[in-house]
């Protein structure tokens, strides 16, 4: 029997940015550029693919600009109008129309656990997806879609999961693991930053989950921990221990955009796939490859 379709999505957009300084003192790292879209606009349209139909954007101040590029800008489109650009009038006025947006602000800066704790009223009695708003993922299948299918299909919470090497394993999540079928697991344990002697897989959560409303209450008991921060992790911990959850070894490819390194990988694979300037970057990559 199918469980509840997922239709709320949340998308914490409420961190400092640190890794990516000195532009995210003026710039919300979500903002960043892909090319001619910003990061923000990828999660939204992946979300929107998957059959979110409300999303909930956390911010907090100076992120107002995030806020504005959904909106409809008047003088812009006006001018847009009478100057016959109709592509770029159509581009525009999709992005305000992209789903039903709403917006909070996380006024403290207390971890990603906390952030998610003020969706409570707005997601209710519903389960929901979390789309981090570090992570960029592009594929043909929107990532979180491929979450959502397997809360419909197990009524537990997921999370998006990749294997990472050993090195990074160290800094990121451990899950405890069982194959269930495909690229679906059943995920029991799991342990933030593990010493090498801890770790329980080399598969970690990236980027995307599909928590049950439980996790409202769990997080109002979750100590600090990592920072002093609330951390979503500890939560799902709890879930996992007590529910277990699903974990989707997800397709597509992620970029990290709170990391310089990710940023540039994601706008130099987008620009090779971009119908307007594809062609002619791929031959200036040609042509730079050839000088190193």
């Amino acid at each position: 029997m199918p469980h509840a379709k997922i239709r709320k999505a949340v998308i914490p957009a409420a961190g400092l940015g640190t890794r990516v300084l000195p532009i995210s003192k003026a710039l919300p790292k979500e903002m960043l550029p892909i090319v001619d879209k910003p990061a923000i606009q990828y999660i939204v349209e992946e979300a929107v693919r998957s059959g979110i139909e409300d999303i909930l954007i956390i911010t907090n101040r100076n992120k107002g600009v995030i806020e504005d590029h959904f909106d409809h800008v008047p003088e812009l489109e006006a001018r847009l109008a009478s100057s016959g650009k109709d592509d770029a009038l159509q581009e525009l006025n999709g992005i305000t129309r992209l789903a039903n947006l709403y917006f909070i602000r996380q006024k403290e800066t207390r971890g990603l656990g906390h952030a998610v704790g003020c969706a409570r009223s707005f997601v209710g009695a519903e389960p929901f997806a979390v789309l981090y708003g570090d992570d960029v993922i592009l594929g043909d299948d929107p990532a979180c879609g491929q979450l959502c299918r397997a809360y419909e299909e197990f009524g537990l919470g997921v999370v998006g999961i990749k294997e990472v090497t050993p090195e990074q394993i160290l800094r990121y999540s451990s899950l405890k693991v069982e194959n269930l079928r495909d690229n679906l697991y059943r995920v029991t344990d799991m342990i933030e930053k593990p010493s090498p002697d801890k770790v329980l897989s080399l598969f970690s959560i990236l980027g995307r989950c599909v928590l049950p409303p439980a996790i409202f209450d769990i997080l109002d008991r979750t100590p600090p921990g990592a920072g002093g921060e609330i951390q979503l992790t500890d939560a799902m911990l709890a879930l996992a221990r007590t529910q277990g959850m699903t974990g989707v070894d997800f397709t597509g490819k992620r970029y990290d955009m709170g990391n310089k390194l990710g940023i540039l990988q994601a706008t130099c694979e987008v620009a090779l796939r971009h119908p307007e300037v594809g062609d002619d970057f791929r031959k200036y990559l040609k042509e730079l490859a050839a000088t190193l």
